[in-house]
């Protein structure tokens, strides 16, 4: 997600390849490739998780240059369904972290300010899923602010 509460810019990240044909190094097949995502899916693996593995372990710049598809779609189109979508996991595990460290530590009135700004996060974000039709109408994010003082 964007910095949302802080004037700066972003973060840096790699640049996208220019050409998005299949690069001549990859000697996986498309099978196999797609035998593996299946199987690191099922694994319990994320969809970054299995980027990431590709592309450390495998030499596979990028999923979609070779197969061209998106990881995610192509995990939806084998049946592989996440119950969240990854940022808003991602997001909600952080906050989860958040609390416990907050249970212990009840007078850390700054990261008291960062869970509220994380859980501002949340409910922008399921809030724009809701719209888009990933996450039901009626699926809710309870938040901890008022019960952690």
């Amino acid at each position: 997600m964007a910095r949302m509460h802080i004037r700066r810019k972003g973060k840096s990240h790699s640049k996208r390849p220019a050409i998005m044909a299949k690069p001549e190094w990859v000697f996986l097949k498309r099978e196999e490739i797609s035998e593996l995502v299946i199987k690191l899916a099922k694994e319990g693996r994320r969809p970054s998780e299995i980027g990431m593995i590709l592309r450390d372990q495998y030499g596979i710049p990028t999923f979609k240059q070779v197969m061209g598809v998106k990881l995610t779609k192509f995990l939806e189109m084998n049946g592989i369904n996440y119950d969240l979508p990854e940022d808003l996991a991602n997001l909600i595990d952080k906050a989860r972290r958040l609390k416990e460290h907050l249970k212990y530590h009840k007078k850390d009135y700054r990261n008291k300010h960062s869970l509220e700004l994380i859980e501002a996060k949340i409910h922008h974000l399921s809030k724009y899923y809701k719209r888009i039709g990933k996450l039901p109408k009626d699926w809710k994010y309870k938040t901890y602010v008022a019960r952690v003082g």
